[in-house]
């Protein structure tokens, strides 16, 4: 058995970092292996056990995490924290190796030339004003070796080769514990920002070195620990030793709950947390959060959330008023009823995402949303307070529009019932009454069934309007067609009416319907949604001042620029009219 390596030790094998999790003999093979998880869970082929047999457990829940390996296999040689900073800022900085004042680029198989570069890369090989240093995957696992010297042949130290650093991004890399982090931090005093996502740290509740560490963290305001594996008690430990933090990212971490800390719980500073790409199902499985007073941003990105409460029974969570912006774009809600509650959990929330979720994109029997456009009036419609949407502002036009397609495609399902059950749809909306006060109450028109054996039911009354027509009086004619007529036969019938070639005619169905125009859709771009909400709210209140100075229309054209009416063209060919059109009556324009 191989005595190099051990369990828990880090090592890269052509730029793939890995944990041994296991140094041993495997059934039915010779000679000694070690057992890896990846920290890429995809580059694996088991989880651990093989043949039946388990040999060790993966902290990564992924099926193809593990690997085995030979012992003898030629691992990456891993670096110390000044050997990475010369590597990447100064021996890899074209200038510095080339000695040229152009450097050279290979665009498309032909050669390209770009001068300054070399100007570029002296200025950043000047290691002491450095002040922001990304060493992610360098293979860095420890501060300091004692092959780093100074120009004088010295030792060197991290406070004299880069003392400004005030952002430092340590993440994928080969360290074991937390000791060589906090030994690099320590020399750097102007510190506020530390990426150490992608590591693999061991004993992180037992770590002497995490003693005192409040004094090395003290200016730090942004953590980010994704990717890390660490429960949920190791993550809030970390983010303990920084007083000063506003921002913690830990997403990517297959959390499901977050329980209450009784000690080293999150500093109260925090403004923004960040839970993307975990596992939480509900919205209760993050109450603990509830306690924050200074939560301001809320990303929940990438989770399995469908529901406020993981039990019926339990009582809605509310979250502090200093909540404002929220993103639960990407999970599983399918329910309106999801979003009704939103308010009451979120009561100071003014901007949401809420964008790929089922709800946008599936049809919904109470609500009939077929498109993301319509669940963008719905969304906005159920909830008052939003000032922000998916990132799209919502200004005063938008609302109102908004409010009354939502009342009228609650009239539609209210007129599908007796009016002694119309309650029955009203509880599925809790702003209806609000909404009705402010627009009116819409119209609520029942038809009367018609007995499908009476021969009124197999016919369709199409009122033709043409503009061409030569006698005013002709210009709209009402006829009964069956509607087993196809649309050859339905034309047959026009030209008859009309004196016109029924070829080369146009039939138009005038739904009567209003369609919110395209554009609704967010903006979705692939960052972190850190979006800058002063802005956005900017070019709200300055779109509000435009359509406040444009002339007031009327009738149709209110609402231009947000509705447009929908119209169907009736084609050529042997489909029925029943199947091109809706109800028993409807209005069809003719063009020649």
């Amino acid at each position: 058995m191989s005595q190099s390596h051990h369990v828990g030790q880090r090592i890269s094998y052509d730029g793939a970092p890995c944990t041994v999790r296991y140094v041993g003999e495997v059934a039915g093979t010779a000679g000694s292996w070690l057992g890896v998880e990846w920290d890429d869970a995809a580059r694996g082929k088991h989880d651990g056990a093989h043949k039946g047999t388990r040999y060790f457990t993966c902290l990564s829940k992924s099926p193809t995490a593990a690997s085995f390996v030979r012992p003898t296999r030629p691992a990456d040689a891993p670096l110390s924290f000044l050997a990475a900073l010369n590597e990447r800022y100064v021996v890899d900085a074209p200038g510095a190796v080339q000695g040229k004042s152009k450097v050279e680029f290979i665009v498309g198989g032909k050669v390209a030339q770009e001068m300054g570069f070399d100007k570029i890369w002296q200025r950043q090989s000047r290691l002491k004003e450095l002040k922001i240093v990304v060493l992610d995957g360098q293979k860095v696992a420890m501060a300091r070796s004692d092959d780093d010297l100074n120009d004088e042949g010295l030792a060197a130290s991290i406070a004299e080769t880069s003392p400004k650093v005030a952002e430092l991004d340590l993440s994928r890399n080969l360290f074991e514990r937390l000791g060589p982090v906090i030994e690099i931090c320590r020399d750097l005093k102007d510190l506020q920002k530390l990426c150490i996502n992608g590591n693999r740290f061991l004993d992180i509740l037992t770590d002497d070195a995490l003693r005192g560490a409040e004094s090395v963290f003290g200016g730090v305001t942004e953590l980010q620990l994704g990717e890390t594996l660490m429960s949920w008690e190791e993550l809030c430990l970390v983010a303990s030793k920084c007083p000063s933090l506003a921002t913690l990212l830990v997403g990517s971490n297959q959390l499901s709950s977050l329980p209450i800390m009784s000690h080293a719980g999150l500093p109260s500073t925090l403004t923004a947390v960040n839970l993307e790409y975990n596992d939480f199902t509900s919205l209760s499985d993050i109450a603990s959060l509830t306690n924050l007073k200074s939560l301001r941003h809320l990303q929940l990105k990438g989770n399995n959330i469908s529901a406020i409460n993981s039990s019926p029974d339990a009582t809605d969570v509310m979250f502090p008023p200093s909540v404002q912006h929220v993103d639960l774009s990407y999970n599983k809600v399918d329910s309106w009823e999801f979003i009704d509650k939103l308010p009451a959990v979120f009561p100071g929330m003014t901007g949401l995402r809420i964008s790929h979720n089922p709800i946008y994109y599936s049809i919904d029997a109470d609500s009939n949303a077929q498109s993301s456009d319509e669940s963008f009036m719905f969304t906005v419609a159920r909830i008052a307070q939003l000032k922000i949407l998916n990132f799209t502002q919502i200004i005063a036009t938008d609302r109102t529009n908004a409010e009354t397609f939502y009342l009228s495609r609650i009239a539609k399902q209210l007129a599908t019932v007796p009016e002694a059950a119309e309650d029955s749809i009203k509880v599925l909306h809790p702003r209806y009454k609000e909404l009705c006060e402010a627009h009116g109450e819409p119209d609520v028109i029942r038809r009367e069934e018609i007995n499908p054996n009476f021969l009124e039911a197999r016919l369709i009354t199409a009122e033709f309007h043409y503009e061409g027509a030569s006698d005013e009086g002709k210009k709209t004619r009402i006829t009964k067609i069956p509607k087993s007529f196809d649309i050859y036969a339905v034309k047959g019938i026009v030209g008859k009416v009309y004196s016109l070639a029924p070829l080369k005619l146009r039939l138009i169905w005038e739904t009567g319907e209003w369609d919110p125009v395209a554009g609704f859709d967010e903006k979705d771009d692939d960052d972190d949604g850190s979006d800058d909400e002063d802005e956005i709210m900017a070019e709200a209140e300055m779109e509000a001042e435009m359509e406040a100075e444009k002339p007031a229309a009327s009738g149709e054209d209110d609402q231009a620029g947000r509705w447009v009416k929908r119209e169907v063209e009736l084609t050529d060919g042997p489909k029925q009219l029943g199947y091109c059109v809706d109800g028993s009556r409807v209005r069809i324009r003719v063009e020649a």
